[in-house]
């Protein structure tokens, strides 16, 4: 899972990261990933937000700034806006942190590729049927042991729930 969390919809650099965010999340349906922005924004901003640059995932408003008082990442610069400092996380299964880009200045974001280059790190660990081309799991599979495989098997977060 991706979490975008920005200043909101009057950033020029939270509406050019979403641009690119519109076009990367077609592929992160088809990869089984999830996406989620949430602003400071109200509810009416946010969805503006949204439409404007034409996403397809959920956009949260959080105008009471939980999240901004939560995480300690008031954008104090901007006494006007008051909004969250840009961050990104990439989440593993089970909402485990698996990197943190903080994008005050537009370049400390991360790209598309960053993102496609997390995700494929974070789905090779928790998919044991990444490479199906190894002898074990072509031996499970033709041994019709098909819980090794997606979508006959537990997934990870199915896993790691059970573990808690």
């Amino acid at each position: 899972m991706i979490v975008a969390l920005g200043r909101g919809g009057y950033c020029p650099k939270d509406r050019r990261q979403h641009e690119g965010l519109v076009q990367l999340y077609r592929e992160l349906e088809v990869a089984y990933c999830r996406l989620v922005t949430i602003t400071t924004d109200n509810i009416t901003d946010t969805n503006e937000f949204r439409t404007g640059v034409d996403a397809h995932w959920p956009f949260l408003s959080d105008p009471r700034r939980v999240v901004q008082k939560d995480l300690d990442i008031a954008e104090y610069t901007d006494p006007t806006h008051n909004p969250m400092i840009p961050h990104t996380l990439v989440l593993e299964p089970g909402l485990i942190v698996y990197k943190i880009y903080m994008g005050y200045w537009f370049f400390g974001r991360p790209t598309m590729e960053d993102l496609r280059q997390d995700l494929r790190a974070v789905l090779k660990k928790c998919r044991p049927d990444w490479d199906i081309t190894t002898p074990r799991l072509k031996a499970a599979w033709k041994e019709g042991r098909k819980e090794h495989f997606y979508p006959y098997g537990k997934s990870y977060a199915q896993t790691i729930s059970e573990q808690d």
